[in-house]
């Protein structure tokens, strides 16, 4: 009877990792570290759950430059434009060859100009349609 049991038991196992295995070959990427996490959240424009991830990074280590510069997207991404550049220039600071960073940063000054510009276009013609009503 314990020889049935010691058999199924090990039968159950050795089935219960094929099923394991084969699942988790056919599972989609999973993240390894914080910083992927982040980068995977990115992806799936999950902003919030990015900039959680890479400040986590920065908790343990303040000098990563992907970390400052992936959370400088973020920020521009969602609007909080001096965050962003705030991140910029500390990956700037720490890595000012990196061409990751820096077309990046190229990117985030052509956009925040274009923001700006908008904004304040939509000022201009907000005071022209006040003016119109006097």
């Amino acid at each position: 009877m314990l020889r049935l049991t010691v058999k199924t038991t090990a039968m159950f196992l050795g089935l219960s990792l094929i099923v394991l295995f084969f699942f988790g070959a056919c599972s989609t990427h999973r993240p390894i570290n914080q910083l992927e996490f982040g980068v995977w959240a990115a992806e799936k424009d999950l902003w919030e759950e990015a900039i959680f991830r890479w400040k986590k990074v920065l908790l343990s280590d303040p000098n990563s430059v992907a970390a400052h510069n992936n959370l400088a997207v973020a920020y521009e991404k969602i609007g909080l434009w001096e965050e962003a550049r705030k991140e910029y220039e500390i990956a700037l600071k720490l890595a000012p060859q990196n061409s990751w960073v820096k077309a990046n940063y190229k990117s985030f000054q052509a956009n925040l100009e274009s923001a700006e510009k908008a904004k304040k276009e939509k000022k201009e013609e907000l005071k022209k349609k006040n003016d119109k009503k006097l």
